[in-house]
Order: structure tokens, then sequence, then C-alpha cells
């Protein structure tokens, strides 16, 4: 039980392979869905599994469940979300490098070692680079994309393996709690600092924060929609898992660390949402909003402590759920496979009055207006700033939110408001139908009922 998860992800995967090579009778859609959905109720019947493994470099605690819990739900519902053969070459192999890539990150999240954190995160980024260029459509921009990926990905680990040598060298041990017993007396110095910023590379790069976000616009412009859905939101719970880890190193000097986090925060928050104002793209408009909501996450991570922690975990979920229903709502729109701008939006309303509220509660939710989930996942991390005493990053993020209302409400004025020159209602499938009824329940929840779910976060910190 203590390594279910992980074994049934790594069966998934090795399915799909033996698929790859062999004549293929069965419907891949159908096993895919049938299998992650069972997957899902695997980790979840796994949730209350404790161990230690391979000598403690694997530990399996609470924490690591909740978030394999919130990765096998990214997963399922990813797979569920994707129907458009006609946009992925290869589509056996596709789904082999999504289940590797989750497998990876569930290995990643139980791991407090620093050799088997390198080798989970490889995993996890190695599959990911082989999934960008899957796309039917051969074009120069998603060529370019792939080859971005992989070079960033390379140079963000190279980062984190020389901050990780220097832990090294201070602790004399490659793990957490040995470093975490040795590094208080470095971290009074530049070198202990520096140390920790550089092996938290890795996972500034999977948040897509400032200053590594620059890869995000152009691999979600350049991916196919079910692969920009997939980095987008699945790795950033593994990397929330990561940073928490290792940023509760730094627990005992944080005035140091607080500093960097927040020039972090503020310059990611500030970059998103301005440049965002300005995009066509529906795709490349959500990396910069990725890149500002990593920015947010930031925030919570101020505090060092438990309540802190739990405002991470909490909006990372939210994020997970708003993110997929306004993805779902390109992917339904793109039939073809084509990437969606704001102008195609048009008339959205009349066409299908589900998928037009589907975006409106995604839309809302992502600027952090009430009832929604967002807004209740802000106010968290806004309040552990606050009372850590770090008010400035609070109004710098206040403002920053201010900002974003403009291009997230836009994209609800243009498929209300505006006609459309496409007056074919658009049909929905019974499941895609539910899908995004699952989707605004959700989110909605959420924000109305949030005192269940971040009383159980704090318990898993």
């Amino acid at each position: 039980m203590t390594l279910l998860p992980e074994l049934y992800m790594l069966l998934f995967s090795v399915f799909f392979l033996f698929l790859s090579v062999g004549k293929k009778r069965i419907s891949l859609f159908t096993a895919a869905r049938v299998l992650a959905l069972l997957g899902f109720f695997v980790t979840l019947a796994c949730a209350g599994a404790r161990g230690t493994l391979f000598s403690g470099a694997y530990q399996v605690d609470f924490f690591s469940q909740v978030f394999k819990v919130l990765l096998s739900a990214g997963f399922t519902l990813v797979v569920f979300m994707f129907e458009k053969e006609k946009e992925v070459e290869n589509l056996p192999e596709f789904f082999m490098f999504l289940g590797f890539s989750t497998l990876g990150l569930m290995i990643l999240v139980s791991s407090v070692e620093l050799i088997s954190i390198v080798v989970s995160l490889e995993i996890s980024s190695f599959s990911l680079y082989a999934v960008v260029p899957l796309r039917k459509a051969q074009t120069r921009t998603q060529i370019e994309a792939a080859m971005k990926y992989l070079f960033f990905g390379a140079i963000s680990t190279g980062i984190m393996l020389y901050g990780m040598g220097y832990l090294y060298g201070m602790a004399h041990s490659t793990y957490l709690p040995d470093i975490m017993a040795k590094l208080p007396q470095f971290l009074s110095q530049p070198l202990g600092v520096l140390a920790i910023i550089l092996t938290l590379t890795a996972f500034f790069f999977k948040l897509s924060l400032f200053p590594l976000h620059f890869w995000a616009p152009d691999i979600y412009e350049g991916a196919s929609d079910a692969t920009t859905t997939f980095i987008a939101t699945v790795p950033k719970i593994a990397a929330a898992a990561l940073l928490i880890r290792l940023t509760m190193l730094a627990s005992s000097a944080p005035e140091q660390m607080a500093t960097v986090i927040i020039v972090l925060a503020a310059f990611s928050m500030t970059l998103g949402n301005l440049v965002g104002l300005v995009q066509k793209d529906v795709k490349r408009l959500l990396a910069y909003s990725g890149i500002a909501h990593a920015g947010y996450l930031m925030m919570g991570l101020l505090s060092f402590n438990r309540e802190g922690n739990a405002a991470v975990v909490y909006y990372i979920a939210v994020y997970l759920f708003m993110n997929l229903a306004l993805f779902y709502v390109v992917m339904l729109l793109s039939r073809r496979g084509e990437n969606v701008t704001i102008n195609d939006l048009s008339g959205l309303a009349r066409r299908s009055p589900l998928l037009a509220l589907t975006l409106a509660v995604a839309a809302f939710s992502l600027a952090g207006i009430p009832p929604t989930g967002g807004f209740t996942g802000k106010f968290f991390l806004f309040v552990t700033a606050f009372k850590a005493g770090y008010l400035a990053i609070v109004i710098i993020a206040a403002v920053n939110t201010v900002i974003s209302v403009f291009y997230y409400l836009n994209l609800v004025r243009v498929s209300y408001s505006r006609e459309s020159e496409e007056l074919r209602p658009l049909t929905l499938a019974f499941h895609e139908k539910v899908l995004c009824c699952v989707f605004n329940i959700v989110i909605i929840y959420m924000g109305l009922m949030p005192f269940g779910l971040i009383d159980l976060f704090r318990d898993a910190m």
C-alpha cells in the first residue's frame, strides 16, 4: 500500500508502452480514461499509508499523500479532457509519457534526499521534453518551443545541482533532515542563502516564476492543447510541495530568505500581469497568468510556518481546477487543434451557454472575485503574509490583482457581449457537459466552504 500509487502509475505507462509497439485493437481513449480513473481511486485508497523506504530517502506521510491525490486528480482530469486524436501524433506514446511524468512527480513529493529529488525531477522532465514535439501540425513555433523547454530545463537542473553541491558540502549529507540540522549555522552567511536559492531554481522553473519564466509563453503557444494543459497544472503541484520542504530548511533565518522571496514574487506578479494585458492568444495569455500566480503562491512561503504552507497547498489545489476549466474551454473551442485567440470567444454565450459559464467561473476565480475558490485562496495567502509582517508585498499583490481583473474579465466580456460571425451552436457531448459542471461546482465549493480542506492541509503540514 505504501508504494501502490507509484507502482500503479508505472504499470499505466508500461501498458501504453506495449500498446505502442503492438497492434492497437482497443480504444486508446477509453483505456486511458478507465485506467486513469482507477489510478485516482487507488491513490485515494492509499492516502492513509505511512512508511520510510530506501534507507530513509523516501518518506510516505500525510504530506506526500495529499499531494499524490492532487497529482492523480490533475492527471485523470487531463486524460478525460483530451479527445482530439488529430491533434497529437503517436497516441500510445503520448499517454505513456504523461504517465511517466506523473510517476516522476509522485516520487518527487515523497523524496527527502537530494539525489532522489534530482532523479525523480528528471524522470518527470524528460517525459515532458518528449511530449512537447508530438503535436501533428509541425510548425517552426512548435519546434522552437520544444527546444526552448529542453534547454531551459537543462540549465535550471544544472544550477540546482550546483546549489545541492553547496548543501552537501555544508552538511556532509544528502538527507534533508541532516541538512536542516546543520544549515542554520551557515544561513547567516551569503553562502548558505545562495545554496538554498540555487537549489530552488529547478522548482522556480516548474512554477515559471521570474526570472525562470521565459520558456512558458512559447511552450504554451507551441505545444498541443492537452500537453499545455498538463504542463500548466500538474508539475506545479509537485513544485509547490518541494518548495515547502526546501524553504522549511531555511526557517531558522527567515529574514534573508524572505527578502529573496519578496523580490521574486513582486517581479513575477508585475511582469505576468502587465504583459498579460496585451496578449491576443488565449494560451499565451494563460502563460503570463501562470507567471503572475507563481508570484502569489510564493507569498504563502513568507511566514515559514504551518498556516502559510497550508495556504500554499490550498491555492495550488484551487489553481489546478480553475486553470483546467479555462483550458477545457480552449480545447472544446479548438476542435481541429488550432490555437484560440480572444476574438474566437465572440458570441460564445449564444453558441454554448454552459461553456461560456465555465469560462466566466474560471476567469472570475483566476481574477480573485468572490465567491470563487480563487478569491478564498488569495485571501488565505494575503492574510498569512500580512500576519508575518510583510505588508509591502501584500499591497503589491493587491495592486496586481486589480490589474489582472482587466484581462480576465475581458475574456468574459468578449464571450457574452460581442457578436460572432459563427452562428452555429456548439454541441457538447454528455461527458463534456458533466466535466464543465464538475469544474464549476468545485471552484464555487472551494470558495464558499474552504475550512474543511484548509484544516486537512494544515494537518498535512
